[in-house]
């Protein structure tokens, strides 16, 4: 047994672990925070001699947040349907191009793989709570069936079912694009925005793609998603006209190819992709200030007009 002080670094150090998890489970960085400082909460409540007889403290920090998060997920449903507009997952940036000096934001702890990608993490949106919980664990993290069927209270077997039942969902909803195909149609969307050209935004966009906008109600943005890739073209054309002075940045976003959109050095919108055959099929543009704040330099927020484009 360590000495106290060791425990409690030993305790510490699992929180990015618990940040990634949380961040999967439940696509909100705000949301995954509370859940990762609800369970060290119950971990510090503990008596001494309770701490002293678990066996891998991680685990049961683990355990005790994925609980959290699936009572969350649980009422989620609920809550967004009380959003103004479209949810999205929270954006996430890439801190070695994007680094605000923000050593404490449970962003700067996460760990882009393909599990945070938008478009996966629309896809985790798709699933029941105890789909999400066995399908991110198992299939991300690794977990036993074992230990899922403990947190969701159902037998392994049920458990794998579950993971199993996702994982035909995310067989059928995305399609594998190369890094470079990706980025190359984004560079496209970008110059085609730039010289508002609608011509070349409908040649790279797919005739049936989908653009999803999220401003919470914070930000004037489309409250419904905008369907077919000629009327995405002319929506973005209109923005540019509307928007002098709007600077697009190519920026990893979620761990992928996206645009950034800033004006007077201010974050104003956030753009992930999905590509498929060279050309975009999805467009999730966030826009609600709450989530942009792992992009946004201290003081920049203030300045954002509550009907700014986009």
């Amino acid at each position: 047994m360590g000495t106290a002080r060791t425990s409690t670094d030993e305790i510490a150090g699992e929180r990015r672990q618990l940040i990634n998890v949380a961040y999967r489970l439940l696509g909100s960085l705000a949301e995954s925070e509370d859940a990762v400082q609800e369970a060290y909460a119950r971990w510090y409540a503990l008596p001494r001699s309770r701490q002293d007889g678990i066996v891998s403290p991680g685990a049961w920090l683990t355990t005790v947040t994925s609980r959290i998060c699936l009572d969350v997920l649980g009422s989620a449903r609920a809550r967004r349907e009380r959003y103004v507009g479209a949810w999205l997952p929270d954006p996430l940036p890439d801190h070695a191009e994007w680094d605000h000096g923000r050593g404490a934001d449970p962003a700067d702890q996460m760990v882009l793989d393909e599990s945070v990608t938008m478009a996966f993490l629309v896809v985790l949106e798709s699933m029941t709570p105890a789909e999400r919980v066995a399908f991110v664990l198992h299939d991300v993290f690794r977990y036993p069936f074992a230990e899922i069927a403990d947190i969701l209270g159902r037998t392994p077997v049920a458990c794998k079912q579950l993971a199993a039942s996702a994982r035909r969902r995310v067989r059928v909803a995305r399609a594998p694009v190369t890094a470079a195909g990706h980025a190359d149609a984004v560079r496209h969307v970008k110059e085609a925005w730039e010289t508002k050209d609608i011509a070349a935004l409908v040649d790279v966009l797919d005739p049936a793609a989908v653009m999803t906008a999220d401003g919470g109600g914070m930000v004037g943005t489309a409250l419904r998603p905008i369907e077919g890739g000629a009327r995405i073209a002319q929506y973005m054309v209109a923005i540019a006209d509307k928007a002098p002075g709007l600077e697009l940045l190519e920026r990893s976003v979620n761990g992928v190819p996206g645009l950034v959109a800033q004006r007077a050095g201010a974050v104003m919108t956030v753009a992930s992709f999905d590509v498929a055959d060279g050309r975009v099929t999805r467009i999730w543009a966030v826009r609600n200030t709450e989530k942009l704040r792992p992009w946004v330099r201290d003081g920049d927020l203030s300045g954002r007009s509550r009907h700014g484009a986009g």
